[in-house]
């Protein structure tokens, strides 16, 4: 069985609070971008196994996300053995969720493979059982997501006709990094930004410099996914989309 693991962007993303279980409070509106993605393929083995190719995994095997994701569905399902073969293609350390996409990839692989027919309220607690941002690709379509990522409620958002122009940075962000030059704020701001942006900004500058260029470039807005360090713009133009000397992912909403 093969999956294509898509990534996300955040349009807007506060951190509230601290929560008693380690994780922030958090409320984001994310997209899913298509056109971006990883390729996960599941099939039945005699031995669970992991192999990858593409872009380098940054982690052991068995630390990868879509290992836990089998773990995961092992224990608490009683799913079999599989083989899962992963072609990465969306940068990591990027804040586009594609970690937290492929292990989403997997539990839904799974749950197919041995006809677990899982209704949608637990998928979605197996994925957030793996990370904050792993829930969303369960649904896969905009949603605001408060809590720690996994509580959403469907958005419309109108982006017919719009082009989304990604670009990653060479630096890296880990969301250990993000999220540790955080002051949470206790309301909503009147105007969308990102709590991250400030201090990766300021130890990051070239990200800053990405988001500028994106601006300079015509792009209606532009901001930084998630924890970094991939920014995003949104054009009403590919050719204004396609204009930079940077080399973004482009493509269409």
């Amino acid at each position: 069985m093969i999956r294509k693991a898509n990534c996300k962007i955040n349009i807007g993303l506060d951190v509230l609070c601290r929560r008693e279980d380690g994780y922030h409070e958090l409320a984001t509106v994310m997209i899913p971008v298509y056109g971006l993605y990883d390729v996960v393929e599941v099939e039945y083995a005699a031995q669970t196994s992991f192999r990858a190719c593409g872009l380098t995994v940054d982690c052991p095997a068995a630390d990868n996300l879509c290992m836990k994701a089998v773990r995961l569905m092992q224990v608490r399902y009683g799913a079999g053995d599989v083989s899962v073969a992963l072609d990465k293609r969306i940068p990591f350390g990027a804040g586009l969720g594609g970690g937290s996409s492929d292990a989403t990839a997997v539990i839904l692989a799974l749950d197919e493979l041995f006809g677990l027919k899982l209704p949608e309220r637990e998928l979605i607690d197996c994925a957030a059982a793996l990370g904050s941002d792993t829930a969303f690709f369960v649904r896969n379509t905009p949603q605001l997501c408060t809590g720690r990522g996994e509580v959403m409620t469907p958005v419309k958002l109108d982006l017919q006709g719009l082009w989304i122009a990604v670009v990653k940075p060479d630096c890296g962000v880990s969301t250990r990094e993000a999220y540790a030059g955080i002051r949470p704020v206790t309301e909503w701001q009147t105007f969308l930004k990102n709590d991250f942006e400030p201090h990766i900004f300021a130890a990051h500058p070239e990200i800053a410099a990405a988001k500028a260029a994106l601006l300079d470039a015509g792009a209606v807005y532009a901001a930084m996914s998630g924890s970094g360090s991939a920014v995003f713009g949104l054009f009403d133009d590919e050719e204004k989309a396609r204009s930079r000397s940077f080399t973004p992912f482009v493509f269409p909403l």
